[in-house]
């Protein structure tokens, strides 16, 4: 835990006042994570291949995955490109940038190249290739950025003239809801809300028609994706890892106490277990820029 500076009553918050390392992930990066990110990527596969398509990605097509992780989405990219095409994925992980080279090698993708490095440097981490891609794909990890108006600088870079950025994140993510309602759980959602902003803005696409604007590119197209899950279905699963990986964090934190941590978690599991129930999931913005 990072020095605190200062306390709530009956807590035991530590705020951060700088950007964290872009090797202290929020969520973390060991094999758990990795996991889970394996599973949010099939439970989000649709939504993505669609941007990807609107966006223009085909085969031979040049694409910059930024903030790429272990690269489930890189690796699906890499196959319909092709291997005329060419995809550059940069993250700050090393453990992530590990799994990236392995899963590559091990598809047989030598069109596929990872690199480690913080995206808001992304250019120069691109070198001679800045300003030939086709297409750079976001996807949450605006969220997480202290500066998205430099990141997005630093993909306009990293276009040639006409590319596009694709982007998937959260605007309004608060808006979380459970169904019959329970405070227990809508207090979590605060809490976590609230935990986030140490590292990122969970409204981020509420900033984006302007920060694409202001950098150089033409908003093509900007809507959302409002996703319903009930127990039973696979986008419950979604929530469902999510929790218990990561409710511990806020809690260390100090956004909730162990007691709000075991009453969300209860409200959870009675939930799962109803007929009743649904989730309102937070709402995923895409927007489509094209570099002018």
């Amino acid at each position: 835990m990072p020095r605190c500076r200062w306390f709530l009553p009956g807590r035991t918050r530590c705020l951060r006042s700088a950007m964290p390392n872009v090797e202290d992930y929020l969520l973390g990066t060991d094999d758990t994570e990795s996991v889970r990110l394996g599973v949010q990527h099939r439970l989000w596969a649709v939504q993505a291949a669609a941007i990807w398509e609107r966006a223009g990605i085909e085969p031979g097509s040049r694409v910059l995955d930024v903030g790429c992780g272990p690269g489930y989405a890189a690796a699906d990219i890499a196959q319909l490109i092709g291997p005329g095409g060419r995809l550059l994925g940069v993250d700050g992980s090393p453990e992530y940038v590990a799994q990236f080279a392995d899963r590559m090698d091990r598809l047989g993708f030598s069109h596929a190249e990872v690199r480690k490095g913080d995206v808001h440097n992304i250019a120069s981490i691109a070198g001679d290739e800045a300003g030939t891609f086709d297409v750079a794909y976001i996807r949450w990890g605006l969220s997480f950025s202290k500066d998205p108006d430099r990141l997005i600088e630093q993909v306009h870079k990293c276009l040639k003239p006409g590319g596009r950025v694709a982007i998937q994140d959260y605007f309004g993510y608060a808006s979380i809801k459970l169904a019959p309602k329970n405070a227990d759980f809508q207090r979590g959602i605060a809490a976590v809300a609230e935990y986030w902003t140490e590292h990122g803005d969970l409204d981020v696409m509420g900033e984006m028609p302007r920060i694409l604007r202001e950098t150089g590119f033409e908003v093509r197209e900007f809507e959302v994706v409002q996703r319903l899950a009930r127990p039973g279905n696979q986008i419950w699963n979604w929530p469902d890892i999510f929790w218990p990986s990561f409710i511990p964090r806020v809690v260390e934190a100090g956004y909730l106490t162990r007691a709000e941590a075991d009453a969300f978690m209860a409200a959870w599991r009675s939930a799962s277990a109803s007929p009743d129930s649904f989730l309102l999931l937070p709402p995923v913005f895409e927007a489509i820029g094209v570099k002018r």
